[in-house]
């Protein structure tokens, strides 16, 4: 369920299902033009939310159990925030190491380069685990 609440705060529950990335990213480009933001750094949220969903979608379930997923959107002065939150394991992403960027193709692991790539397209990124969920929060500033 999506709510594009007036004012700067908008939120989006789905469960962590693949085919409710759509309904995530719908949500997002309605958010980004009901608050007359600027285009240029929308791609930036929509690969970052496609990135941290996939992650919990693929990485974040038990067995018999499918998280729910809350997007949280927030304009303020000095930029925009977007926070995700899952109800599936405890797991913090940003304690992986960073991955060897400068190894040959052939030499790396095969995957690891989402939140690798959140962290430098974000000017902010946070976690915290809040009673019994995750809560990754990333900014950018002067997205207006």
């Amino acid at each position: 369920m999506c709510s594009l609440a007036k004012g700067e705060l908008a939120t989006c529950s789905v469960p962590a299902d693949a085919a409710q990335l759509t309904a995530l990213t719908d949500f997002l480009r309605e958010f980004w033009s009901a608050a007359s933001l600027a285009s240029a750094q929308r791609t930036t949220f929509e690969l970052a939310l496609e990135e941290v969903f996939t992650n919990i979608v693929r990485h974040g379930t038990r067995p018999g159990k499918v998280p729910s997923v809350e997007v949280s959107l927030v304009v303020a002065t000095d930029g925009l925030t977007m926070t995700i939150e899952d109800d599936g394991p405890r797991f913090d992403p940003l304690s992986l190491p960073e991955p060897d960027i400068t190894a040959e193709l052939d030499e790396r692991p095969v995957g690891g380069l989402g939140v690798f790539l959140v962290r430098q397209m974000m000017d902010a990124v946070s976690y915290q685990y809040v009673g019994t969920r995750n809560r990754l929060s990333m900014t950018k500033y002067q997205v207006s």
